[in-house]
C-alpha cells in the first residue's frame, strides 16, 4: 500500500459497523501502518446512521475522509450505500450488503424506499460488489455476523495476508463466537456473484 488508503464503513445502529472497523484497524496496525479512525454515531440506537472513517498508510495525519476521497466504501445496507457514494473516488470499490433496513420516514409513510438502489449504484460505480451478507451470515451460523461477512468481502481488495485477518478476528471477537465468525469471514471472502 502506498500513500494513504481511505475506507468508509456505513450502516445503521446495531449492525456492527464499529466492530468491523476495529477488525480492519487491527489488521492494518498488524501490517505496520499508521491508522486513524473516526466514528459518527448519530441516532444509532434508534436505527440511525453509523459512519466510520478509517485511514491507513505510512503517515496519516487526520481521521477525516473528504467527499470523493474514499478508496473503498463498505455499506451494511442499501440506502446507506446510496447516501454515501459521493465519498467514493473515481475507480474506488463499493461493497454493499443487499439488505434493506427501512428508515422511520418510510415506516410512517412520509417517504418511500427507492426501488432501484442497487441497479442505480451499479450504473454509477465501476467497481461494484453487492452481496447477500445477511443470508451468508445466517448460513454461517449467526445473522449478527453480517459485519464479518462484509469484512471478508473487503479483505479480497486488501493486500493483507489471511493470517492477519484471522489474528484480527481472534483479537476482536469473543472466543465463544470466534468459529462462527471465521465461517462468516470466509463466506464473504469467497462469495462470487
Amino acid at each position: 500500500m502506498s500513500g494513504v488508503t481511505n475506507i468508509l464503513l456505513v450502516g445503521v445502529g446495531g449492525q456492527g459497523t464499529i466492530l468491523a472497523s476495529k477488525i480492519l484497524c487491527y489488521a492494518a496496525l498488524d501490517q505496520g501502518y499508521q491508522v486513524k479512525m473516526s466514528e459518527i454515531h448519530g441516532m444509532a440506537q434508534r436505527g440511525g446512521s453509523v459512519v466510520t472513517q478509517v485511514r491507513m498508510g505510512d503517515q496519516v495525519f487526520s481521521p477525516v475522509i473528504d467527499p470523493g476521497e474514499a478508496d473503498m466504501i463498505v455499506a451494511f445496507e442499501q440506502l446507506e450505500a446510496y447516501r454515501w457514494t459521493h465519498f467514493l473516488k473515481p475507480g474506488g470499490v463499493l461493497i454493499v450488503n443487499d439488505q434493506k433496513i427501512v428508515p422511520l420516514p418510510v415506516l410512517i409513510g412520509a417517504a418511500a424506499y427507492p426501488g432501484s438502489v442497487l441497479a442505480d449504484l451499479e450504473q454509477k460505480v465501476s467497481r461494484f460488489v453487492a452481496l447477500p451478507a445477511l443470508n451468508l451470515a445466517t448460513e454461517a451460523g449467526n445473522s449478527k455476523s453480517t459485519n464479518v461477512v462484509l469484512m471478508g468481502a473487503l479483505a479480497r481488495f486488501m493486500n493483507f495476508p489471511q493470517e492477519v485477518w484471522q489474528k484480527a478476528l481472534e483479537e476482536k471477537i469473543p472466543a465463544k463466537l470466534l468459529e462462527v465468525n471465521r465461517r462468516a469471514f470466509e463466506a464473504g471472502y469467497n462469495w462470487q456473484a
